[in-house]
């Protein structure tokens, strides 16, 4: 139960698992905010709580300068989204700050931006976008040269020194390796990064899940791959079928996957994605499905595993007395997603 103290605790704690199970409005100042934001916070007698934003202007509340709750959570700016279009349509162009400038965007803003969502900063986007090119064309036979004064490198020790940097290899030796394309995305329910590689999207998850970074660093291991942000035709695919998904026009996904795990896991992802779409099962009915009915904590566990989100439907997993258990997105995405499937 949403309770005023749970929700007071969580708006005092910037709890950001609460995000859209309510926005608190402060009745001194007449705005409204989301549960994680960071402005000062009011004493408690002053603040009262509403399911919706909607519900929140319509009792005459403004929105927050500070966390913009009518925005979708980590919305990507459209001048950033222009850049990133310009630079998936050409991976080796390179925007210097003069040329942001000239477009009227202001270097430092995007700077901040990057640093913000993507833990690096934008030059540094930059050159990993360009060396995932140039790894895709030695790859495919280029000279190494070639590969470098294309990418914009005036030296071939600068090239050789930032291709070993981002991939850990020298281009001579890595001739045989391989690179995971990471992507990110925009949700009605937050950023998230997908990755991809031939076989398939081999991962999907909102930005802000605790378990990522070990999420990559066990797929990087598992495949024998260098992550790098890179464009893939899987993520063409993978973008139109999640809007159409949250538009309600889809309950079925056909883009490839591709989840390496032990073969149990693997067993419990397939089997999640027989969970039709509406529709929900406990922790014990699908370990009964699997045949293991005494190994209920264990496909809990592989569940907890599972690093595409959506696609592999572990949000539709609940506990046994109807409860929403654990989730790496948050419980309240699990309700928005099993709201959204079952208004569908």
């Amino acid at each position: 139960m949403l309770t005023n103290d749970l929700m007071y605790k969580a708006l005092v704690d910037k709890d950001i698992s609460f995000e859209g199970l309510f926005i608190a409005v402060v009745k001194t100042t007449g705005i409204f905010c989301r549960p994680s934001c960071t402005a000062r916070k009011p004493k408690k007698e002053n603040v009262e709580y509403f399911k919706t934003t909607q519900e929140a202007i319509q009792h005459g509340y403004r929105p927050c300068k500070v966390c913009t709750p009518l925005e979708m959570p980590g919305e990507t700016p459209i001048y950033i989204k222009g850049i990133l279009n310009e630079m998936s349509d050409d991976p080796l162009i390179k925007f210097k700050d003069f040329d942001l400038r000239q477009k009227g965007i202001e270097p430092n803003m995007i700077r901040r931006w990057f640093k913000k969502h993507h833990g690096i900063t934008f030059h540094s986007y930059q050159r990993m976008y360009r060396i995932n090119s140039a790894f895709k064309k030695i790859q495919n036979g280029e000279s190494i040269a070639n590969v470098a004064y294309d990418a914009g490198y005036e030296s071939l020790s600068g090239f050789t020194e930032s291709y070993k940097t981002i991939t850990g290899y020298s281009p001579i030796n890595s001739k045989g390796l391989h690179v995971i394309n990471i992507t990110r995305l925009e949700t009605p329910m937050g950023p998230m990064f997908a990755c991809a590689v031939d076989k398939g999207i081999c991962l999907l998850e909102f930005t802000d899940r605790r378990m990522l970074e070990t999420e990559f660093k066990d797929l990087s291991k598992r495949l024998d791959a260098s992550i790098i942000q890179g464009h893939h035709p899987h993520f063409d695919v993978l973008k139109s079928q999640l809007e159409e998904y949250f538009d309600r026009n889809r309950r079925s996904f056909t883009v490839p996957l591709y989840s390496p795990g032990t073969i149990f896991q693997q067993s419990v992802w397939r089997e999640l994605q027989t969970i039709e779409y509406g529709t929900t099962r406990s922790y014990k009915q699908q370990a009964i499905a699997l045949g293991k009915p005494e190994a209920v904590r264990a496909v809990a566990n592989a569940n907890g595993m599972n690093r595409i989100a959506i696609l592999i439907p572990c949000h539709r997993v609940i506990g046994a007395d109807g409860s929403l258990t654990g989730y790496g997105g948050g419980l309240w995405r699990k309700k928005c997603l099993l709201d959204l499937e079952n208004k569908a």
